[in-house]
């Protein structure tokens, strides 16, 4: 870091296991670790219990007249609005074609409802408009519908963005969180941690010898090419996620679930840029809880995984795509790590909220 050093610093971390709530909200109730895991088993799915919200997955993919097709919807409360890479219009963008690509999707709709804040700056508000729009226009999706909402000053931190896409599931595409089988191989498609490190260093002010950029990102090309390999490998890609909120650790920990499986990762496989790594050992931070806006965890069968290791490699957004782990029939519900030492450790879903506010 550079001379503002991180006890110059007035910043906070959750705790990293907090007591659970029982009666109220806990900031750990959006992370998407234990706490969300809880919070959607406890309150919503008995409300709305169905067999395509059982299935968990980053989007629901329903039959109409023949067409299957994918929604989703999400909500961006990010802060800062702006930060390296990025801000919270792209980031709307983004996060919505991710979770629409990882069912295997076409994106081609998006919704945008604006819940703004009496006072909030008006170049402001065009700037992330302006940002909204070039990133939907980039990734070939047309913003269809909307709102807008203005709360009174101090309730609502800004602005605060809710957007619902809508793709395309080809035909002979079934991808989702219980497909995963022992032998499976668990791909990254590249770096992790640099949204989270990037945004906490913009919102504390900490400063570090190299910027640390946002990987916000959309994703849904480079998850077309790796579909496009053969169809025999598209059918041997069981499941997608992009680790975003709870990192590289809740992912998986919701597909060892799911499945029924153990996953075993290999520490030194596992891409992390160096400042990152040295930002995480200076914050106590582990890169593995760390969230992530332009990456993607692909379980692949055995077989394929070269083939849609190479595939990823020849994509801009896959270039530092790695083979991380393996999934086992031992331990099942259980994520593991081998590290460089020779040790293995349990690698457990987040169970607190580290870095708030980072989508």
């Amino acid at each position: 870091m550079s001379a503002k050093t991180i006890a110059e610093t007035n910043f906070q971390l959750s705790c990293p296991a907090p007591l659970a709530a029982k009666d109220t909200i806990l900031l750990g109730h959006g992370s998407g670790g234990k706490l969300s895991a809880e919070l959607i088993r406890d309150i919503f799915l008995p409300a709305f219990q169905n067999p395509v919200l059982s299935r968990l997955d980053d989007q629901a993919i329903v039959n109409v007249n023949g067409q299957r097709l994918a929604i989703t919807t999400d909500s961006f409360v990010v802060k800062p609005l702006f930060f390296p890479g990025g801000d919270i219009g792209s980031l709307a963008v983004h996060g919505t074609v991710n979770d629409l690509a990882m069912g295997g999707a076409t994106p081609l709709f998006l919704s945008a409802a604006f819940i703004i804040e009496e006072g909030f700056s008006m170049n402001e508000l065009r700037r992330v408009v302006n940002s909204l729009r070039q990133a939907a226009a980039e990734a070939g999706v047309q913003v269809v519908t909307g709102d807008t909402k203005v709360v009174e000053k101090g309730k609502g931190d800004g602005l605060f963005i809710n957007t619902t896409g809508i793709g395309l599931v080809p035909e002979g595409v079934d991808l989702s969180a219980d497909r995963a089988r022992p032998g499976d191989k668990v791909l990254l498609s590249g770096s992790i941690g640099d949204h989270g490190i990037a945004i906490l260093a913009q919102r504390e002010g900490l400063e570090f010898e190299t910027q640390i950029q946002s990987d916000s990102a959309a994703l849904h090309t480079l998850v077309a090419e790796m579909l496009d390999v053969t169809s025999n490998v598209t059918r041997d890609i069981r499941c997608m996620r992009d680790p975003t909120r709870g990192g590289v650790s809740s992912t998986l920990n919701e597909i060892a679930e799911r499945s029924r499986v153990g996953i075993e990762l290999e520490e030194s496989s596992l891409p992390i840029h160096e400042e990152v790594r040295g930002a995480c050992e200076l914050l106590g931070l582990d890169p593995l809880y760390v969230a992530n806006e332009g990456k993607l965890i692909a379980i692949v069968a055995p077989e394929a995984a070269d083939a849609v290791l190479q595939t990823m490699r020849r994509h801009s957004l896959g270039a530092e795509a790695q083979i991380v782990g393996t999934v086992k029939k031992e331990n099942p519900g259980l994520v593991t790590m081998r590290t460089p030492f020779g040790t293995t450790r349990i690698v457990d879903m987040l169970a607190g909220d580290q870095l708030p506010r980072i989508c």
